[in-house]
């Protein structure tokens, strides 16, 4: 086992430099080929390539396409033992999800697609998942926690709802990055810790009766981590490259499948604290119960050089009574800012409701570098709950 995690992390370590070199090459083909965007925070505006994550993907996958063999190698040189077609096939689908969400996410870049798509992408990738699922083990019991076993017993059989829930994994984990973005650093600096989190988890696992699921995990977790930590050396503050779509998608889903099929799914879920946040927060917002701008990223001050939260203006008459009544919640309980701008046209505004504006409210203007690391320590943070909810609380609700 160790020997096999050794190859696929100097193939990590090689994949890394791999991107380093690689990424900036392709700077100027992007340049020409329009997908670029604007850098909004920056005084001068920068032109920056975009959607480059659809370079740091591929050479992931190249990673993972050599290391195929090394897993089943002992099996090809011992006839006597078989073959494992069920870890094979499980294998080849969660790179063949991967491989479609990198496809679908380059094609929303290049095409700048709808939200209803947005939703529509990352179920489909899954598929390949959910078949190889349907086939290789088709569980769909869940234990059920101590405080409610009185009335629905120790467990409970799902059945085609646990599919419908998996599908529902892997939508939200490739929208939940790409909802939760706006500066520099921040989508791939997210999922650095993430990796980290989920190497953590699946190292201390091994000892466990699953240790063969935490170590398929490792096999994409790893690469995957690698894989981040180099982007994010070229995206950090002042970024030199955008991500894009692509990287989102590729980042989500590549999640979405260890926890799938490693049988840790609830876990997983844990060390998307800030993105669950995030998103409840954003809800309003995202299916228009309140005025949604097309960008909700931070607004930069040109005269103080830092980042000030977003807002939307609204006239208050035209609310109905649900935007009215979630507004006024918001803000009692402190999460936006609502000042009036005119009171002769009863025009209004507020802080959008994201994350990252509203950890700008909480702490005042700040820099956009400095930000992010506000924003990947509290990542961390929540990390450190989420082992701590997954280990000394869990005996609280299960027996393990």
């Amino acid at each position: 086992m160790w020997e096999i995690l050794l190859v696929n992390v100097l193939l990590s370590i090689t994949g890394f430099f791999v991107i380093l070199n690689v990424v900036p090459k392709f700077k100027d083909m992007f340049l020409k080929a329009k997908l670029s965007g604007i850098d909004m925070n920056k005084s001068d505006k920068p032109e920056i390539p975009e959607a480059t994550g659809v370079i740091t993907s591929c050479i992931f996958l190249i990673v993972m396409f050599i290391f195929i063999p090394v897993p089943f190698s002992k099996h090809w040189f011992n006839k006597e033992w078989g073959f494992p077609h069920q870890e094979f096939v499980q294998f080849v689908a969660a790179l063949l999800s991967i491989c479609c969400m990198v496809l679908l996410g380059f094609a929303d870049d290049v095409l700048n697609l709808k939200w209803r798509h947005k939703l529509l992408l990352p179920t489909v990738a899954s598929l390949p998942l959910l078949m190889v699922y349907y086939t290789n083990f088709n569980s769909t019991t869940i234990i059920i926690p101590k405080p409610l076993r009185s009335f629905f017993g120790s467990e409970m059989d799902l059945n085609v709802l646990y599919y419908v829930y998996m599908g529902m994994l892997a939508v939200f984990c490739t929208n939940a990055i790409n909802i939760y973005a706006g500066i520099n650093g921040l989508e791939v600096g997210q999922s650095i810790v993430i990796a980290a989190s989920l190497i953590l988890f699946n190292i201390f696992e091994l000892n466990g009766d699953c240790w063969t699921n935490h170590l398929f995990s490792l096999y994409f977790m790893i690469p995957f981590f690698f894989t981040c930590l180099a982007l994010h050396q070229l995206n950090k503050y002042p970024a030199s490259v955008f991500v894009g779509d692509t990287f989102c998608y590729f980042s989500g889903m590549t999640v979405a499948v260890v926890a799938i099929l490693g049988h840790f799914s609830k876990t997983a879920l844990l060390f998307f604290i800030p993105q669950i946040v995030n998103f409840i927060f954003s809800l309003p917002q995202l299916f228009h119960i309140l005025p949604c701008p097309r960008h909700r990223l931070p607004r930069l001050n040109p005269k103080t050089g830092l980042l000030d939260p977003s807002v939307f203006q609204f006239k208050e008459m035209k609310l109905n009574t649900v935007s009215r009544l979630v507004l006024n919640i918001y803000k009692m309980f402190g999460l936006v800012r609502v000042e009036h701008v005119s009171e002769d046209a009863d025009i209004s505004q507020s802080t959008n409701c994201t994350l990252i504006n509203f950890v700008l409210k909480f702490m005042g203007p700040t820099h956009e570098k400095t930000l992010a690391i506000y924003l990947l320590v509290l990542q961390v943070l929540c990390s450190v709950a989420a082992f701590a909810i997954r280990y000394p609380l869990a005996s609280l609700f299960y027996d393990r």
